[in-house]
């Protein structure tokens, strides 16, 4: 079984650890977070906040641990 029903209740509120995640898993979680991200940052109480700044980090840490030569586009590069 893959997927978010393997994981934990506790889980939902701190997370399933980034490094547990598939690949799959990952991509679809840092995208979520940055769908709600304006609307967290506007909207969301202060400890909400500090939840989505703390597992955006751990996410986009653990893409870029598992990615480290990810492709880079030249055109998103600034002189």
């Amino acid at each position: 079984m893959s997927g978010p029903a393997q994981y934990a209740e506790a889980d939902l509120y701190t997370g399933v650890d980034a490094a547990d995640l598939t690949d799959d898993d990952l991509i679809r979680e840092m995208a979520s977070l940055h769908r709600t991200r304006l609307d967290t940052l506007r909207h969301g109480s202060d400890a909400a906040l500090a939840n989505h700044l703390r597992r955006t980090a751990e996410l986009e840490t653990e893409y870029l641990t598992r990615y480290p030569g990810r492709e880079v586009d030249p055109s998103r590069l600034r002189d």
